[in-house]
């Protein structure tokens, strides 16, 4: 059973969001309150749901328990229990997972680094295609991206890229796609037609916010640069470029997506924000750093979580046991969805099995 005193207390506060909402405060608390009533709508459905269908059954036990009951009525309780127990049973199951604790990070924008691995140019085209592969998914889901730098491959894809996706809920969705992805394709220059294997590192990290990490002027070097590479006339003869040294950590960060100096330099402390706050995170929770580092690995063929192969349009997580003859769907975004529903599936199931065993 639930304690009914949690399940009071939930339903109280959902009562008392919607009388604030209602009284208009101003848009800042506005916005808080209305984040946070969204967030236990579900939860008071589900609570809703659940009591209904116990104080169903306490009905139909309480008929049974009775010696007065007439023979008709106690033969269609008796029917009905069952059907009634199986169904709170359920809507009970639906309540734990509604109450399972949230990842304080899951509302939070994310910052995307897709790195190519073993493999050359196939790697850095692989690299490629996995940045498209979450930029259309991430525009299924009405985010926005934005590319914060880029390193291009020789022949296409990215050796490096790091993109900026906002919208919310999307470290909850894409917090399963740290680690090493593997491809096996043929290659368009190979005459053979011998199919090669390549892989490419993708970390997902929370976005940082300005009060999770205090950063001291002392500890940054800030260098001005030229830009290299396409951009024109300007971009050569203005010092546009920022590279910034976080010199406690060693981090650094270099831009020169923008034509603007400011623009750069702002954009270059917003990652480095965002990878020591990651990095803090690692300190405070040894075992989610032993995890991440798992996952990411070196980038070497034998450490993966997904392999995409092409021959046979077949996408499989290894750490789930999926297999999807859907390739072409997933790497155009749609069908990375049903990848994405089964991992957290998976946890939400590995949550409960936790909380049952406590």
């Amino acid at each position: 059973m639930l304690p009914d005193q949690k399940l009071d207390a939930l339903v109280a506060r959902h009562a008392a969001l919607q009388r604030d909402l209602a009284a208009a405060p101003v848009p800042e608390i506005y916005v808080k309150l209305s984040r946070e009533f969204a967030e236990l709508a579900p939860v008071v459905e589900a609570i809703i749901s659940y009591r209904a269908a116990q104080h169903e059954l306490d009905g139909i036990e309480s008929l049974l328990a009775d010696p007065s009951t007439d023979a008709e009525m106690r033969t269609i309780a008796e029917a009905e229990q069952p059907q009634l127990e199986t169904r709170r049973a359920a809507l009970e199951r639906q309540l734990r997972r509604a109450l399972l604790p949230k990842d304080a990070m899951d509302e939070r924008n994310v910052i995307l680094e897709i790195r190519a691995g073993t493999g050359g140019d196939e790697a850095a085209l692989f690299a490629g295609d996995l940045f498209r592969m979450y930029e259309r998914y991430a525009a299924k889901q009405r985010w926005t991206v934005e590319i914060v730098t880029a390193s291009e491959g020789a022949v296409g894809g990215y050796k490096e890229i790091v993109a900026e996706i906002r919208g919310r809920g999307a470290f909850a969705k894409l917090k399963y796609e740290s680690g090493v992805h593997r491809v096996q394709r043929v290659p368009d220059t190979e005459a053979s037609g011998r199919i090669h294997t390549s892989t490419a590192t993708v970390a997902v990290l929370p976005e940082a916010q300005d009060v999770d990490v205090a950063i001291n002027d002392s500890d940054l070097r800030i260098d001005t640069l030229r830009s290299g590479g396409a951009g024109g006339q300007h971009v050569n003869k203005t010092e546009s470029a920022v590279r910034v040294t976080h010199i406690p950590s060693g981090i650094v960060v270099m831009m020169q997506e923008d034509r603007s100096q400011h623009r750069n330099r702002a954009k270059a402390l917003a990652v480095l924000r965002t990878r020591l706050y990651d990095l803090e995170r690692q300190k405070q929770d040894a075992t989610r750093a032993a995890e991440r580092r798992g996952q990411v690995g070196t980038g070497d063929r034998s450490e993966r979580i997904r392999t995409y192969n092409f021959p046979q349009g077949r996408v499989s997580d290894h750490r789930i046991n999926l297999t999807l003859y859907k390739l072409p769907q997933i790497l155009e975004g749609e069908g990375l969805t049903e990848i994405i529903d089964a991992l957290v599936a998976e946890h939400q199931a590995a949550q409960l099995a936790a909380a049952e065993a406590g």
